[in-house]
Order: structure tokens, then sequence, then C-alpha cells
């Protein structure tokens, strides 16, 4: 995803050139925005049971009354640290720093596409996020959602969420033969 920046003056506002092209241009973001959710809200419910498996394989119970007020990155960070305590009594895989990498990051981008502000989108797909400020002054972040941008987003969303059930695979043949006695 492209970014501009723009400096703020004293009115936050946003230059709509060609608002039918804005226009347009969110027609066919919108079902891809959609997707983006509903993919991330997977993800995050995968999450959840993970942390609630570790917690307790009794019940979620336990694992629920834990998260039930955590924000997403708040989960991947006791995800992370369940995981890696687990990992400290196995051969960590090695492409587990990458999985939590990605989660952080998906998470990320899935803030920016929900509170993105979709009413400034101009005609180049420029949306505003945020305003960021510097030691050089205070700016308006905008953010590029092209449609392939989106859909690689979707599918990154999908991968991270694959790749989160591979480790619990891993952790789970690992417990396996733990409990057959094989190292």
């Amino acid at each position: 995803m492209k970014s501009k920046t723009k400096q703020f003056i004293q009115h936050l506002s946003h230059e709509i050139e060609d608002e039918e092209k804005a226009e347009e241009y969110l027609d066919d973001s919108l079902p891809l925005i959609g997707l983006v959710v509903m993919y991330f809200n997977a993800l995050e419910k995968s999450l959840d049971s993970f942390i609630c498996e570790t917690i307790s394989d009794r019940s979620d119970r336990p694992g629920l009354i834990v998260i039930q007020k955590l924000m997403y990155a708040a989960k991947v960070d006791l995800f992370k640290r369940f995981s890696e305590e687990f990992n400290s009594c196995f051969t960590t895989p090695a492409d587990f720093d990458d999985l939590i990498k990605e989660l952080i990051e998906v998470g990320k981008l899935r803030n920016l596409v929900v509170h993105a502000d979709w009413s400034s989108t101009d005609e180049e797909g420029y949306t505003y996020v945020r305003l960021k400020t510097s030691s050089n002054g205070t700016f308006q972040e905008y953010v590029q959602f092209s449609v392939e941008s989106l859909n690689s987003l979707v599918e990154r969303i999908i991968k991270a969420n694959h790749r989160l059930s591979d480790y619990w695979e891993w952790k789970y043949e690992r417990m396996q033969d733990h409990l057959r006695g094989v190292s």
C-alpha cells in the first residue's frame, strides 16, 4: 500500500477533485473491505481458540475470562508468551518469529482499513488514515487502498491464519510425542 502525507495547516481537510471517480473507486473497494474484516475476524477467533486451549483443554471458560477485554495486539502478545514458554521445551519452529511478526503486521494493516476515513477517498484511492506529528510539523497521512493491495491484504490474512493453524498442529504433535515418550 502506497502512502503520502500532506502538511496539516489549520483544519483537517481533504482535496477530492473528481468525486465521481472517487465514488467509483469506493464501489470497487467496498466488497474487499468487507473481506478484510471477515477474514481478520476469523484469524482473531482462531487466535482466541488457541489461547483458550493453551489455558485449559477442558473448557474455554478460563481462557475467555482472560481474553475477554483484550485487544488483538494484546492477544498476539499473550499467544507469543505462552508459545515461547512451550517452545522452550522443544526446538522452536524456524518460522515462529515470522508468524508473530505477520500476526502483528496484518493487525496493523487491518486497523488502517477499518479506521480509515473512507469519505475522504480521492480519485486515486488515497484515503485519510491519521495525523502524524514530528519535529517537522503535523501531517495528514493518506494510504492508497487499491483493489490489488486490498486483495493482497485479504490473502495475507488468510495465509496468516493457515500459518497459525500449522503452528498449532506442530505444537499438538510435540505434545502427543511427549505423552508417548517420544523425543
